[in-house]
């Protein structure tokens, strides 16, 4: 079966098997410490093939009690999971009742996948040394120095 005829469905993932599959596949970030919850998606055949991680947003700012952060998304490379998976994080934040789900991209990653699922870019953000300081020392995760893009799931009826 080639890529194109690989159709997928949602299944549901617990937290530990998502972050397991996010730690053999995710391309340069670790699993994240906590979920609000996950979901994943399966091939015709029940073996999964993506996953997102979805979170409170890791920025202060954002973390209101009415926001969501996908955290993660993570796939074997199987076509269009992740635009799935993006409209399948914002229905369920939607049910649970919060107004909003964002997510970020870094420089260089096109963000196909959250356009194809309705999303748009709300901010740039310009690279950042890192979160490393004497008050709270950090271990640098390779991400430092990126640029990022901030993406907001469409606004009102969820995709």
């Amino acid at each position: 079966m080639s890529a194109e005829e690989i159709r997928l469905h949602l299944v549901p993932v617990r937290q530990k098997d998502a972050k397991a599959f996010v730690a053999e596949w995710h391309r340069h970030h670790k699993p994240p410490a906590g979920a609000v919850f996950t979901v994943g998606a399966a091939d015709q055949g029940g073996v999964l093939r993506a996953v997102a991680i979805v979170g409170r947003p890791v920025a202060r700012h954002y973390d209101d009690g009415q926001t969501l952060e996908v955290t993660r998304t993570a796939t074997d490379g199987v076509r269009n999971a992740n635009s799935l998976l993006y409209g399948a994080a914002w229905r369920a934040a939607k049910a649970l009742g919060y107004a909003r789900l964002i997510t970020y991209t870094q420089e260089g990653e096109s963000g196909v996948s959250l356009r194809a699922a309705g999303w748009t870019v709300l901010a740039q953000r310009r690279p950042r040394p890192g979160w490393n300081c004497a008050s709270r020392p950090r271990t640098a995760q390779g991400t430092e120095n990126v640029a990022r893009t901030l993406w907001g799931a469409p606004p009102g009826d969820a995709t």
